[in-house]
């Protein structure tokens, strides 16, 4: 008996002991009173100070309306902007019981960019050697073109104000064409901001001009590991249709990302070529008219130094064949300027 009644005595301490071990559950709290605050900096940087405020908040998500956002413990803090325009900005206030509440206010913002490289091509001869380079051979390195690459004066010269890259219709060195690649890597790369190049396209079934980018990397990680930004491409079998488009591990090739628009005289009238890049987005215009917008992430290799290539293919894997009756051909660039 004695056995027993110490066993029952035991178990019902046991149940005692764990039932007052068990916390509370706390009573639901909700944020309440949320204000959000926006002083944007007079200085035309795009720099925005965010300030939040809530009873009973234990954290503060914001949303900058650029697909970018922070959470943090407290309200204070301050987003650049990249460019010019009003955004809707959104704060949650979370609880520590999980209750939120939101609030949304809209923030027009000015950015004035400043130019850090240009080439306006207002010097005759040859490219300025300080700020370009050459690719030189045939093959257009993968992608079967039919065109060889050169540094004379016939396949790319500044002549009245503009750059010509010229493919011509000639047996040189084992091809029946040849052009030019011109490229800034080693003299000139950089990360984010705003590229614009004003520019007339080569007329001619098989004629595939190109303002484009490539990562700093990409002689150790190869490509599309490097990433590559096409700002400009046009193929004369598909004339005025303006392609911008990305390549990246798993969307290259005929799989990139990317998008068109069809333009008027793209090789009769000079048209502005621009990209906008940033570290959530890359977008695309003509003549300043947005026509594809990318979301970049942290996770893809478009944050990083890339170097510019300008540069007139003849026929290869997007060319296409070549018109039999082509003799010659220039894309002409007015000016190439990069803006931060």
């Amino acid at each position: 008996m004695k056995t027993i009644f110490a066993f029952a005595i035991a178990l019902v301490l046991g149940i005692t002991a764990c039932t007052e071990k068990t916390p509370p559950v706390p009573a639901a709290v909700t944020p309440t009173n949320l204000t959000l605050v926006a002083v944007v900096n007079p200085d035309n940087s795009g720099n925005v100070s965010f300030t939040a405020t809530a009873t009973n908040a234990a954290a503060f998500v914001f949303d900058f309306g650029t697909g970018s956002t922070q959470t943090l413990a407290a309200g204070n803090t301050t987003y650049k902007y990249s460019t010019s325009g009003t955004y809707t900005v959104t704060v949650t206030a979370k609880s520590s019981t999980g209750q939120s509440v939101s609030k949304s206010i809209l923030v027009n913002v000015t950015v004035t960019l400043s130019l850090v490289w240009f080439d306006e091509f207002n010097t005759d001869g040859l490219p300025d050697a300080s700020k370009w380079g050459y690719d030189l051979g045939a093959g257009g390195w993968g992608n079967n073109e039919l065109q060889y690459y050169t540094s004379r004066p016939e396949n790319a010269t500044v002549t009245g104000g503009v750059l010509k890259i010229t493919a011509k219709a000639e047996s040189y060195l084992g091809s029946s064409y040849t052009s030019a690649r011109l490229l800034s890597r080693g003299k000139y790369s950089f990360k984010y901001g705003r590229v614009e190049a004003r520019a007339k396209l080569p007329a001619g079934a098989g004629t595939w001009p190109a303002i484009w980018m490539l990562g700093d990397n990409f002689s150790t990680a190869g490509w599309p590991a490097c990433g590559e930004i096409d700002i400009m491409e046009h193929v004369g079998s598909q004339l005025n249709k303006i392609f911008g488009t990305l390549h990246h591990p798993g969307h290259s090739g005929g799989n990139a990302d990317g998008g068109s628009v069809n333009i008027s005289n793209a090789t009769t009238e000079f048209h502005k070529y621009s990209l906008e890049w940033t570290s959530t987005s890359i977008k695309f215009l003509v003549d300043d008219v947005l026509f594809y917008t990318f979301a970049n992430t942290g996770s893809l290799p478009f944050n990083q130094n890339f170097f510019l290539i300008l540069n007139v293919a003849m026929g290869g894997n997007f060319g296409g064949a070549i018109d039999p009756a082509f003799t010659s051909a220039s894309m002409e660039i007015d000016y190439i300027r990069v803006y931060n």
